[in-house]
């Protein structure tokens, strides 16, 4: 299965994103997964495919051309995907995913979900898409699609689609309904 990862080209500054990022990535390989992610060397998002590589694991980056330019690439993963645009990152990774999962990150990494929610909502995919709550990292968030939903600008239907994970565990079990969905 390909799991599409979206999370900061930076650390953080709590080691507990380190930590996110590599158990996620520990699980993706053992479980036999396929990393999809954007491809960077720096921050969680190099933490998580060195974790996926490090467990035997498959890593394809998904990198505009203008990042691998400026030197972000990751060199060490099995496979780069160079794109033109932001934009095509985005729809190609979506196009790749079988489940999407966003740990922490900054406004790159939601807008990135976000597409994935916006489009799950409009019925176009049935795919899980799993914000990884570690720490309370997404409460806001929570709360706001919550309001979307009590104020009607959400359905409550888009709304169950979007999954607050606490846990790896959490994680495992969407992930794991999709995989016995597929059987």
């Amino acid at each position: 299965m390909n799991i599409t990862v979206y999370l900061g080209a930076r650390t953080g500054n709590e080691p507990v994103f380190r930590e996110t990022a590599a158990e996620i990535g520990k699980w993706i390989a053992k479980a036999g997964h396929r990393l999809i992610y954007g491809g960077s060397a720096i921050g969680l998002m190099g933490v998580l495919a060195d974790a996926v590589m490090e467990g035997g694991g498959e890593v394809i980056g998904v990198e505009p051309q203008f990042f691998i330019d400026d030197g972000f690439l990751h060199e060490g993963i099995t496979k780069t995907i160079p794109t033109a645009t932001m934009a095509e990152r985005r729809l190609l990774m979506m196009e790749m995913g079988d489940a999407f999962i966003a740990l922490p990150g900054g406004i790159g990494t939601l807008d990135e979900i976000s597409e994935v929610i916006v489009m799950a909502a409009l019925g176009k995919h049935q795919k899980p898409c799993i914000l990884y709550n570690k720490n309370g990292y997404y409460n806001l968030l929570r709360g706001m699609f919550d309001q979307m939903t009590e104020f009607d600008f959400m359905t409550k239907e888009a709304r169950g689609r979007v999954i607050f994970a606490d846990t790896l565990e959490d994680i495992r079990r969407a992930v794991g309904d999709l995989q016995d969905q597929q059987e």
